[in-house]
């Protein structure tokens, strides 16, 4: 059968029910801004296809501080300290925010979450000691049944040899860019892909991936040892790309797309 590749795209590019008919993966990115309700969760669960998977982008409060533009969006303010929100401090207030994305994460029967750390994050012993101490920390909280995942940014995602052992040690997965950066942690054989274009900076969201590109990420995967990678896209045209990745696939015998 080959490896599994998990083709999807970060939040619905079109109607829920439209997309459930194209792709059998979402990373929902509506709990990155404003943590939905049970009963939303309950919904969209209820609504989806049994084989359907959901995939959750964290909490913005646990690594984006208070004075990020993301936290305009947020409709309620978190209780406690702001000033211990972000930048995965080990904090109660992060902790506490975990767990109750966690708790959306079970109603969905999301087995991945995603935490994606904004270029702003400082990149210093400091720094390091809170990420050491904020996975200790979360490794109390998540079970057996979820598996972290961490997409760091700025200055943190240009120091990989730095954090793999934080990663390793955690068994936090490395979520990364493939067009970028090389994944230092895959856990229980699972690799994990967030695709933000190509170009100078670490996103081009209206980027439009080219069929050379797309084979250049099937020989990536082809070289890159795992059972399964999710492969999300999040850029404009990530419908049309991950469709035309899905068909490419096809014509790669040790991949299989799903």
């Amino acid at each position: 059968m080959g490896k599994i590749v998990k083709i999807g795209c970060c939040g619905f590019p079109v109607s829920r029910r439209k997309y459930y008919v194209i792709h059998r993966l979402v990373e929902l990115q509506k709990t990155f801004y404003n943590l939905p309700s049970r009963k939303w969760a309950e919904k969209i669960r209820a609504e989806a296809p049994r084989e359907f998977e959901f995939t959750v982008k964290a909490w913005q409060v646990i690594t984006h501080p208070h004075r990020s533009p993301t936290w305009r969006k947020l409709q309620n303010k978190p209780a406690g300290n702001i000033e211990n929100y972000g930048w995965l401090k080990p904090t109660n207030e992060n902790i506490e925010a975990l767990t109750k994305t966690l708790e959306i994460a079970d109603v969905l029967g999301a087995k991945i979450i995603v935490l994606q750390t904004p270029g702003s994050m400082p990149y210093s012993e400091e720094s390091k000691k809170w990420v050491y101490e904020f996975f200790d920390k979360a490794g109390e909280t998540v079970s057996n049944n979820y598996l972290l995942g961490w997409e760091p940014r700025g200055e943190w995602a240009k120091h990989i040899s730095e954090y793999r052992e934080i990663l390793r040690e955690h068994r936090i997965i490395h979520v990364v860019d493939p067009f970028r950066y090389e994944s230092v942690s895959i856990v229980d054989g699972i690799a994990y892909y967030r695709l933000h274009g190509i170009g100078g900076g670490e996103v081009n969201y209206r980027y439009k991936y080219s069929v050379e590109d797309l084979e250049k990420l099937a020989s990536i995967l082809e070289k890159t040892v795992f059972e399964t990678a999710y492969v999300l896209f999040n850029n404009v045209y990530m419908l049309d790309d991950s469709r035309k990745f899905k068909e490419i696939l096809r014509k790669h015998p040790s991949l299989t797309p799903v």
